[in-house]
């Protein structure tokens, strides 16, 4: 069991013809069930023809319909990749995965008031994952994203993280340690995205094959804080948790997310702080993330 995604999920590429968009789907293509997952490519201008085997369709909408894929995967250049997000939804897919770092924020809130007012409306809700993500896995089945998938292990650890590079230290440290994950998940670290901590951490709570989670945040925002009091009152299991960022300076933009705090609650120490108050066990130190998780199991 997997959340999400697994090994019979179906999956289309939006980008597949750049170059970005071809490594990354031949790597995903290569591991696991990858073969039989990823149905088809979107390019208007290449419908018909063919990559790594993939056929290409003019329409996500008639990728969908060919193929009966309800995911898909965007690796289009910023300025058209929020008008891509916005074509997955309008296809009625179940979820969309932007991998695209530095859409430009107007865009996104554009898109994300469409996706409200869409479900508002009564129309389907098509879950986001992104934009700036590394995608998501779910070890020895599928992987839909940036991530190596060799680091990966199946087990039963959630990995739930806004950085890229400390998802991949997460599951380095469990696969380590002879402990596997469930499925790992890169909500990534734009200001405006999709799936935040506090949907993910629903749904490892509600997971029979998760048994405990690691939850990795970065300064800036309500969200961490927010999963924190969620899992406080609703999540039946162990938690670790860690915030990037402890040595930021207030008010100085740190790193490629635009990461910024204003000196208040968003600050790691008070993330961490309201963690340990909600029962997660915190570290300040991310090499300890993988020895601490194995202690509360």
């Amino acid at each position: 069991m997997s959340i999400l995604i697994n090994k019979n999920t179906k999956v289309i590429t939006q980008g597949i013809t750049g170059k970005t968009g071809q490594f990354h789907t031949e790597k995903c293509l290569e591991y696991a069930n990858g073969k039989n997952c990823f149905v088809a490519g979107v390019n208007p201008k290449k419908a018909g023809e063919k990559v790594f085997d993939i056929p290409i369709f003019a329409s996500v909408k008639q990728a969908a319909a060919e193929t009966g894929a309800t995911v898909s995967v965007i690796y289009v250049p910023p300025p058209g990749a929020a008008a891509a997000i916005w074509e997955a939804v309008e296809a009625d897919l179940d979820l969309v995965i932007c991998i695209t770092e530095g859409i430009p924020v107007r865009d996104m809130l554009e898109v994300r008031n469409k996706m409200k007012a869409r479900v508002a409306a009564g129309g389907k809700e098509t879950l986001l994952l992104g934009p700036n993500c590394p995608g998501l896995i779910t070890p020895d089945e599928i992987k839909i994203g940036i991530m190596p998938g060799h680091i990966h292990k199946k087990g039963r650890i959630g990995v739930v993280s806004r950085s890229g590079t400390l998802t991949y230290e997460a599951v380095g440290q469990l696969t380590d340690l002879g402990l596997g994950q469930s499925s790992a998940v890169g909500i990534g670290g734009d200001p405006i995205n999709g799936l935040k901590h506090i949907d993910i951490m629903r749904l490892f709570n509600a997971d029979p094959d998760t048994d405990a989670v690691i939850m990795i945040g970065e300064i800036g925002g309500p969200d961490e804080a927010e999963a924190a009091v969620w899992c406080k009152a609703n999540m039946k299991k162990p938690v670790v948790g860690f915030i990037a960022g402890v040595t930021a300076p207030a008010g100085k933009r740190m790193g490629h997310a635009g990461a910024l705090i204003s000196g208040g609650a968003d600050t790691a120490e008070a993330k961490l702080a309201i963690m340990e108050e909600c029962g997660f066990t915190v570290t300040r130190n991310p090499a300890e993330m993988g020895k601490l998780l194995k202690s509360v199991l």
